[in-house]
Parts: C-alpha cells; sequence; structure tokens
C-alpha cells in the first residue's frame, strides 16, 4: 500500500523527501499539477512546504471540473511534462480534487512508461476515495474513466483543514462516497451520516480511508472484494454518461446511482424492503439527488450501462445491498436487467 499520512499542509515538503524520494541522494525536480480552486486557496501554503523542504518545483493548474479529465487535458498534462523535461526520477504531485488526481495519475503513469506521483488531495470527495489505491483514469466519449491504469501513489498526504474553503455542493460531493462507506460496510457510520449535522467528521474520513487501503491491500487491482467499492458507481457512471458530464457532477450522479441500486435490489427481491428509502433520505440530507431525470430515459441509462468497464464475460457486475452495512457482487444478464430496471 502507498504511505498515508494525516498532517498539515504546510508539512508536506518534508513528507515528500521523507517518505517518497526512495533515499536519492540528489532531490527530484517535482511537477505539482493542480485544480484551479486548490491553487486559488491552497498553493502559496504547499509552495512553501516545497521550497523549505529543497524543492524546485513546476506547476500546472487545470480546470476544476470533470470535462478536464479528457483526452485533450491528457495531452496538455504530457505536453507540460515534456516542456519541464520531467523524468522517471522526478515526481509528480497531484493537489486538488478526484479530477486533478485521476488526470494527474494517469498523466504520470503513461509519461515515459510510469512516472511517481504523490496526492495531496484537497476535496472531501478525493480525501475518502479517488485519492487512495491507485485508480487512474480519463473519460472518453463512450464512457466514464475508460482510458485508465493502476498506478499505485508513493505518499498520500491528507489535511481535513483544507476542507474548510470547499463550497457546500462540492462538500456535499464527498458526503455520497461516505454515505457509500456506509451503506456497504458500516450501518453504524450510515446512521452517522444521515443527518445534515455530522459529529466527528475527522474520525468519519479517518475510517473511510482505513476502509478503502485494508480493501486494497487485499485486491490493489479490482478483481474481487475492491468491486463493492463501486457501489451507486455503474447506475452513476450511466447517468453521468447520458448528461454528458455536464449537468450532474460525480456525486450526485453517485447519490442517485446508489437510491437507484437499492431499488433495483428491492424489486428483484435481493435487497431488504425499504433500504432505498433510507438511502433517500440520507442524501437528501445532504442537498443530492435521489432521483434519475426522467428526461435521460430508461434506455439511455440501459445502453451507457452495457458500456462500463464492470462489464464481464457478458454479464453487468452490479453491487446490490442485503441490507444497509452488507453488499454483495451480484452478475446480472443484460436482457433481465433491462426488464427489471425501472426509473
Amino acid at each position: 500500500m502507498s504511505d498515508l499520512q494525516f498532517a498539515p499542509l504546510a508539512n508536506a515538503g518534508a513528507l515528500i523527501r521523507e517518505h517518497a524520494c526512495g533515499g536519492a541522494g540528489t532531490l527530484p525536480r517535482l511537477m505539482v499539477v493542480a485544480d484551479g480552486n486548490a491553487a486559488k486557496f491552497h498553493l502559496r501554503k504547499l509552495s512553501g512546504s516545497l521550497g523549505a523542504a529543497g524543492f524546485g518545483y513546476e506547476c500546472c493548474i487545470v480546470p476544476s471540473g470533470e470535462e478536464s479529465k479528457s483526452v485533450g487535458g491528457l495531452a496538455r498534462l504530457w505536453g507540460e511534462f515534456h516542456m519541464a523535461k520531467i523524468t522517471r526520477s522526478d515526481l509528480v504531485v497531484a493537489f486538488g480534487g478526484g479530477v486533478t488526481g485521476d488526470l494527474a495519475g494517469f498523466a504520470a503513469a503513461t509519461w515515459l512508461r510510469g512516472v511517481p506521483i504523490v496526492q495531496i488531495p484537497t476535496t472531501l470527495l478525493a480525501m475518502v476515495d479517488s485519492s487512495i489505491g491507485g485508480k487512474t483514469a480519463i473519460d472518453l466519449p463512450s464512457g466514464k474513466n475508460l482510458a485508465g491504469a493502476f498506478h499505485r501513489p508513493r505518499l498520500v498526504v491528507i489535511d481535513t483543514s483544507l476542507l474548510d474553503t470547499l463550497p457546500p455542493e462540492v462538500f456535499s460531493e464527498g458526503m455520497a462516497e461516505i454515505i457509500k462507506y456506509g451503506c456497504v460496510f458500516d450501518d453504524e457510520m450510515f446512521d452517522d451520516t444521515s443527518n445534515r449535522e455530522i459529529e466527528n467528521l475527522k474520525g468519519i474520513i479517518r475510517r473511510c480511508v482505513q476502509i478503502k487501503s485494508d480493501i486494497v491491500s487485499r485486491d490493489e487491482f479490482d478483481r474481487g472484494e475492491r468491486m463493492l467499492l463501486n457501489f451507486g458507481h455503474t447506475f452513476g457512471h450511466a447517468v453521468e454518461k447520458v448528461a454528458g458530464y455536464a449537468d450532474i457532477t460525480h456525486g450526485e450522479a453517485v447519490a442517485i446511482g446508489m437510491v437507484a441500486a437499492a431499488r433495483f435490489g428491492e424489486q428483484t427481491g435481493f435487497t431488504k424492503s425499504g433500504t432505498s428509502g433510507k438511502i433517500a433520505a440520507a442524501v437528501a440530507a445532504h442537498n443530492l439527488p435521489s432521483e434519475i431525470p426522467p428526461h435521460l430515459g430508461k434506455h439511455a441509462i440501459c445502453d451507457a450501462m452495457l458500456s462500463d468497464k464492470k462489464i464481464l464475460s457478458g454479464k453487468i457486475n452490479l453491487v446490490l445491498l442485503e441490507r444497509i452495512g452488507s453488499a454483495k457482487i451480484v452478475p446480472v444478464e443484460p436482457d433481465g436487467f433491462a426488464a427489471d430496471f425501472t426509473l
């Protein structure tokens, strides 16, 4: 597993030097890939930390938002790496939300067949999910995260004080992922996060990070247990795709997808009745949607799900809940799914 540190951003430079440089006598150069929001509020502090630790670095700022996770965004980063003469002895630092971590991670994985990366997440979603475990990807017109690579970070630095500058809607996106952990693994945590007011957020973040770290250590390449972390994502990715990655954020899509998956489970007798209602109430408490917009259409959603990367041996591998806190991976025949699925 990656080295993971909960620490102030002011300590990031020293931690990178200690944990990510592999004992090299000469410090590597750094390429910091920051999104616009992280740069606006926190880049000065990160810069001071890197300078104090003796690092020289280049910086590339990418626009916030899913549209950056594209072939064009990837090509732009490769161009920046080329101009900066980044080599395999240097380091990429992803500084921002989940989009930045995914994009920078995939660029690092594919530049010169692999440049090491450090992840410094600045959003709740990135802290509890996307910065951990080494999944990197970009979106294609045919689907979300279809082009990607496993590229485990040398180090993940989490400073929860960075959440203080998040807009409420961005914070809510991260709550969708936290609710997901409760749905799949921990009914008590689900209860703790089902209300608008959350006590001990730092403790909940640590719990989510521990759950994901433990699972990744047992199933790094997503062939078994790690697939449980996709609860709500198969439906959610389809909603994002059909919506054109524009009108619905990833967190909103995951919230919709969890309710849809629970309803499908209830309709097919797999999931305990009433589960979807509990999840819908939990996401609504954090100003997240729970319904697939009717204008997207059942057939378009079904077609998008059939192009998802979780299709194996011609079957849709859905993560379905037996009840809150217990989930299983259920292979579903596409024809049967299309017949049973209702908006």
